[in-house]
């Protein structure tokens, strides 16, 4: 299937880079006409199905969803229809996940070259599965995807968190929100301190009154940061009293090293375990094999400098160690961190070092140009009230990433021993309530 087969509605198309490791699918979909899908039969899939891929992500599953009534499946991947009088979709999707099934889906697999199995089909026709009765399998398969939905939902959450603190960056120093409104209160009459404060709190004006007096005055304290006027730059209208100034000005590279023997998986980050779309970071599959790594300490800005992958980004909970493909940037004086990092979270910064990018066959962030990125910068006052507002946010964050940790680890000890039935579904379904 070429790419000048998809449409603009129709059927789905499933690829492989909608599978990201967990069982509901992600990313855009492209389309097919229905005729397509209907001359392509053989490829199409249908809600419950079981999918994976035999090129590329080997050892990845998911579970067509019922969001289509079908979908067509690419080239690199192959499917699975349970009888669902003796097999569940979900207890099957669980198993493979497991370390056993893994196991089998990967044991003739080839890492030569692109990773693959060759002989995908009669592979997986070979596979044994432990089939409890229907009723038992169910029960599993909602013990650990309630594990899962749970830590979805964390996730999601957290999303909502980071578009959270990105919209308020963006309205007080990319929009100039706090500013344009106390200059039209001016030329309104109007109280251009409690103008800044409505916008900066999202409430009414009337509304403020009722407001805690500490809150009331941390508010007020936070408008009066803002000017109330703007004047012309070098580099367009800002804030008066504002300056355009670059990365170099607030932040720099770090240059430490650590001792590889001093850090496990959890401690070690690549441009592998930094997740896409600026989600953090997940586990590291294994360490290098070099005596020492780049450093990183809790409070620095942490960014993937190969392209395509810019869009990689964490701010540092720990301290650890990198692959000299990630950057690393310590902030001028940390009480400025959450500023640091939403000022490097923008599109606008992963743009500019896309532009900018050295190299032919693997392009990389060019250190000079990304240092020298300019931008307005407000007072140093306003970039540390920023950072304090945000920092119970990320706090918050965290705790969800971490209880996400301790759900994903719970699954993934339950796993074997509920599919090996050395731990009683019976006795675990009465005391979750999963019965």
């Amino acid at each position: 299937m070429k790419s000048d087969a998809y449409t603009y509605s129709g059927v789905p198309v499933i690829r492989g880079t909608n599978l990201t490791g967990g069982k509901v699918f992600s990313g855009e979909w492209v389309y097919v006409s229905e005729k397509t899908a209907d001359d392509l039969s053989n490829c199409c899939v249908y809600p419950g199905d079981l999918v994976f891929p035999h090129r590329g992500a080997i050892g990845e599953v998911g579970i067509v969803p019922d969001q289509f009534p079908r979908y067509v499946m690419s080239s690199s991947l192959m499917t699975l229809s349970c009888d669902r009088s003796k097999a569940e979709p979900d207890y099957i999707y669980y198993f493979f996940k497991s370390a056993a099934g893994r196991h089998e889906l990967l044991k003739n697999a080839s890492q030569v070259g692109t990773p693959g199995i060759g002989q995908p089909l009669s592979t997986l026709r070979s596979i044994e599965v432990p089939l409890p009765p229907p009723s038992s399998q169910r029960v599993i398969a909602k013990i650990l995807g309630d594990l899962d939905s749970k830590i979805d939902l964390n996730r999601r959450i957290n999303q909502t968190l980071e578009a959270m603190a990105q919209a308020l960056f963006k309205s007080w120093f990319v929009d100039f929100d706090p500013v344009k409104v106390k200059i039209a209160a001016k030329a309104e009459g109007r109280d251009p301190l409690r103008a800044a404060m409505s916008i900066i709190s999202g409430k009414a004006e009337v509304e403020l009154d009722t407001l805690p007096p500490e809150q009331y005055q941390q508010l007020a304290a936070t408008a009066a940061l803002f000017p109330d006027a703007m004047e012309e730059s070098e580099l367009g209208e800002i804030p008066k009293g504002w300056a355009f100034k670059s990365v170099a000005d607030i932040a720099e590279f770090t240059t430490g090293k650590v001792e590889v023997s001093s850090l496990t998986q959890d401690l070690y980050i690549s441009t592998e375990n930094m997740l896409e779309n600026r989600a953090g970071i997940t586990r590291a599959t294994s360490l290098p094999s070099v005596a020492t790594v780049p450093n990183f300490k809790v409070g620095h800005v942490l960014i993937s400098n190969i392209r395509p992958y810019f869009k990689k980004i964490w701010m540092a909970r720990f301290d650890g160690g990198r692959s000299a493909d990630v950057l690393a940037f310590k902030p001028a004086d940390f009480q400025w961190t959450e500023f640091v990092y939403n000022l490097m979270y923008q599109d606008a910064f992963f743009e500019f070092m896309t532009r900018t990018a050295k190299g032919a066959k693997m392009p990389r962030g060019d250190k000079n140009a990304i240092m020298g990125w300019r931008f307005p910068c407000p007072d140093e006052p306003l970039m540390v009230a920023f950072s304090a507002k945000l920092r119970p946010h990320y706090a918050y964050i965290d705790s969800l990433r971490s209880q996400n940790k301790s759900l994903s680890e719970l699954r993934d000890t339950l796993l074997p021993k509920l599919l090996s039935g050395e731990l009683s579904v019976k006795t675990l379904a009465e005391s979750t309530g999963a019965a």
